[in-house]
């Protein structure tokens, strides 16, 4: 059957004569328009090329690093030194960072991009204005080292604005350089660039990561639970300094570990005290920091007698290899040829398939080994399909940006699977990949579960007063809970308060700081409660 409507003659062609007619027309009304608006002769900018970075500068370039939490900076910075370059670890970005960062940035910007170039603004001028270097020495001998952004994340254009930044700063042809513009040989010069993305770069700086994981974790697992004030952050800085001298020596991060084991274990806790688990998710640079940009969210959780479950950058490094292998799935569908640039035409799909699936696993395999060998015992990291399952039918998997469906997928796996008793999601205010998550497709998700306790925290970098004063009103039911729950393990087992206190003191185990008792309700009292009795 036919529709009228779609019975239509297609346009004829122009021939080149009408096309010059056609754009000298058009140029003609646009130079007249912008006379009568008073705008003159419009010439359009022209981003002057980035100064590369070559292998005959190696020796005499420091490169800046900052974005991650502070074992993550600390432990790459080292592992980059280990392979030859000079690295230097930029401070946590605080508010003096955005201020230089909204002062020289342009207006629209998400917190995430002030706070990051502000803190390099910052150092720079510290370099220039206290330690006396020159601004052509700052330029010539330093660049920053950051990550590229993707999907609709504006971070992901924001290299352009940090020049911006640096160039009204007084620092114009300062080179800021992202993962995506390193690699190695450049054709077009035939010159060796300075920073070779190998697999011999890629196996030091994924394992330093996996390291800063599982030390982040063993510390935010420990701290809630030390009697001894301040014991778990001085132990925790004795295993920064081990590990980053492995790496900085290529000696065994292993051994590091092991070394790193006996000095957590040493801490005394006191796991008796029921406490809610309090996960944090959201944005990843806006969970990850451990400063002002996220309004030192993790500590004040901590000061109100949290134990924060965070999201380590394991769990990225995983999702992307399986958005990779989902992606080529997808495309192995497509009914005709797929001869694009990037595509598939004169590529062995299966054979990517397949490496994905083994670098998915030896990622994990890495990790495993580093949790144990540390002794983060009974911490299991998400599988990346069961999450996109549960995801699926409230955001889409095909969606890209930010974390995709992943925060969907947890909070759901937090809720359904009882790993917490509340959920705090952190991204900058604006975050277009995660605000439009967080602020619509989880009321869906809460509707769905009634009992999920969810807050999302949109930073700006001055509202920290407003933002913890509505995490603080969650706070209170999820407290109770964490106590409701104590409490039923209590009834459940038969053991009084007391009677369970007295159990532990004679237990082996039950005191041990490694030890982790069984997972059976969310709190880590409760589950010490039904393993003792």
């Amino acid at each position: 059957m036919s529709d009228e409507r779609f019975d239509f003659e297609p346009e004829p062609e122009l021939t080149p004569e009408e096309e010059a007619e056609l754009e000298a027309e058009l140029r003609s009304f646009s130079v007249s328009e912008a006379a009568r608006l008073g705008l003159g002769e419009r010439v359009q900018h022209e981003l002057p090329p980035a100064k590369g970075f070559w292998s005959d500068e190696v020796a005499h370039t420091t490169i800046l690093v900052s974005g991650l939490s502070l074992a993550h900076d600390h432990l790459v910075t080292a592992a980059l030194a280990g392979i030859g370059y000079n690295v230097l670890t930029l401070d946590v970005p605080d508010v003096a960072s955005l201020q230089l960062g909204k002062e020289f940035g342009n207006r629209g910007q998400c917190s995430p991009t002030y706070f990051t170039v502000g803190n390099l603004v910052k150092h720079l001028i510290h370099l220039r204005d206290v330690e006396g270097l020159s601004t052509q020495h700052i330029v010539d001998h330093y660049l920053f080292l950051t990550a590229g952004g993707c999907g609709p994340c504006r971070f992901g254009m924001y290299v352009t604005e940090y020049r911006k930044a640096l160039r009204d700063a007084g620092f114009d042809g300062f080179r800021v350089m992202t993962f995506q513009m390193a690699g190695g040989i450049q054709q077009a010069t035939g010159k060796e660039l300075g920073l070779k993305i190998d697999a011999r770069f890629a196996w030091q700086v994924v394992r330093s990561l996996i390291a800063g994981d599982v030390l982040n974790l063993m510390a935010y697992r420990i701290r809630p639970y030390e009697v001894v004030e301040g014991s778990t952050n001085a132990a925790v800085e004795r295993c920064k300094v081990l590990l980053a001298d492995a790496f900085r020596k290529n000696s065994s991060p292993s051994v590091a570990l092991l070394r790193c084991r006996r000095i957590l274990r040493a801490i005394e806790v006191d796991r008796t005290r029921p406490k809610p688990v309090v996960s944090l998710i959201g944005e990843f640079w806006a969970m990850t920091t451990e400063g002002d940009g996220n309004y030192h969210m993790q500590a004040f959780l901590e000061q109100e007698g949290a134990e924060v479950d965070i999201q380590g950058v394991t769990n990225w490094l995983l999702f992307l290899i399986w958005e990779a292998g989902y992606d080529t799935r997808r495309r192995m569908e497509l009914r005709e040829d797929d001869s694009a640039r990037k595509g598939l035409a004169g590529k062995d799909p299966t054979k990517k398939l397949w490496s994905l699936e083994a670098g998915y696993w030896a990622l994990r395999g890495v990790f495993t080994t580093y949790a144990t060998l540390i002794g983060l015992h009974g911490y299991h990291l998400p599988d990346m399909q069961q999450i996109a399952d549960l995801a699926r039918q409230h955001y889409s998997n095909d969606v890209r940006g930010g974390e995709g469906h992943m925060e969907v997928g947890k909070l759901i796996h937090f809720v359904v699977d009882e790993v917490n008793h509340m959920t705090v999601s952190v991204k900058p205010f604006g975050c277009m990949p995660s605000s439009g998550v967080s602020d619509g497709v989880q009321t869906l998700v809460q509707a769905k579960w009634p009992q999920t306790l969810f807050v999302p925290i949109e930073t700006t970098g001055d509202q920290q007063v407003n933002a913890h004063s509505r995490v603080q009103m969650v706070l209170f039911k999820a407290r109770e809970r964490a106590r409701a729950e104590f409490d039923e393990a209590l009834a459940a087992t038969g053991l009084s308060e007391e009677g369970f206190r007295a159990r532990l003191a004679k237990s082996r185990f039950g005191k041990h700081t490694l030890w982790r008792p069984k997972h059976r309700k969310a709190g880590t009292a409760a589950n010490l409660v039904y393993a003792l009795g």
